[in-house]
């Protein structure tokens, strides 16, 4: 049944290459945010390891599981034990040659609700994601938990309009955005925090929903270079208001409640739905209109 408030938690937390440890360090996190009330706890995009996108390497392959997988059921039993809608990111392994980032979504009773592929893969320097992930075809799902209807989308999935509105027109009451995003390595004097916070809550406040952003911290290094992730996790309400941040760039589990009133007040004032024309946007549809 959905609830008119629940409680949110995001977990942030760098990575190693020691893949059972930060597996390990996740597990902790979880738990203490369900100890400390959380109801829906979402993790980082690819947490069980380093961004291994820096590079290309062959042998990153194996780093991929089919779902279900060794990961994906300690997560399911997990959300099971603790009772706690759990967002999980995986690299999924489908067959040699075809992988996806995955973000699988477990209910509160350890129902597996579905998976998200991501749609939008990046390519870029120390960005080269296109080598290890098949662009998504899972569509936009919705997914009807026990305490409510979120939507999930993956790190350069939110920087697009059009698939958060996809989710809020399906029903969505907040979107998470797990994600791994830090330095521009051939840029490294540009801090891009803060567009990036700024243009997540846009997404909050065109379509009057809750926004949740997880980043991972730290600084990875490979035969690139190395990369800063700036965390800087938080929540928004529908207003595009900051709820809670990430106080730190180190592990820290991000946490608030949200109201789902909130929607309803904002809509009634900001009537984006009532004034769209959907009937008008079909050059959308076209890759360039020059």
């Amino acid at each position: 049944m959905k609830r008119d408030k629940m409680k949110i938690a995001l977990i942030q937390h760098s990575c190693s290459d020691d893949r059972h440890a930060n597996l390990e360090k996740t597990i902790a996190m979880i738990r203490k945010a369900a100890n400390q009330g959380a109801q829906i706890v979402c993790t980082q995009e690819l947490f069980t390891g380093t961004y291994f996108p820096q590079t290309i390497d062959v042998h990153k392959y194996k780093w991929a599981e089919p779902i279900p997988g060794p990961v994906s059921t300690q997560m399911q039993d997990l959300a099971k034990e603790l009772k706690v809608v759990l967002i999980t990111s995986l690299y999924e392994y489908v067959m040699d040659g075809l992988y996806f980032n995955t973000v699988v979504v477990f209910d509160a009773d350890g129902t597996n609700l579905g998976k998200y592929r991501k749609h939008h893969i990046p390519e870029g320097p120390q960005y080269i994601e296109k080598y290890y992930f098949t662009e998504g075809d899972s569509g936009y799902p919705v997914f009807e938990t026990k305490y409510g209807t979120i939507g999930v989308l993956i790190c350069w999935d939110e920087w697009f309009p059009e698939p958060s509105r996809i989710l809020a027109l399906k029903g969505a009451d907040i979107i998470f955005y797990p994600s791994a995003i830090g330095s521009e390595p051939d840029n490294p004097e540009l801090d891009t925090s803060q567009t990036w916070m700024d243009a997540i809550r846009a997404h909050g406040i065109h379509n009057n929903i809750f926004i949740a952003a997880v980043n991972r911290v730290g600084r990875e290094y490979s035969k690139e270079g190395q990369m800063d992730f700036y965390g800087r996790s938080f929540i928004s309400n529908p207003w595009g208001t900051v709820l809670k941040e990430a106080e730190t760039k180190g592990d820290e589990i991000i946490m608030s409640e949200i109201d789902l009133h909130e929607i309803t007040k904002a809509r009634n004032i900001l009537q984006f739905h009532r004034d769209r024309r959907p009937d008008s946007y079909g050059e959308l549809l076209k890759k360039v209109l020059k």
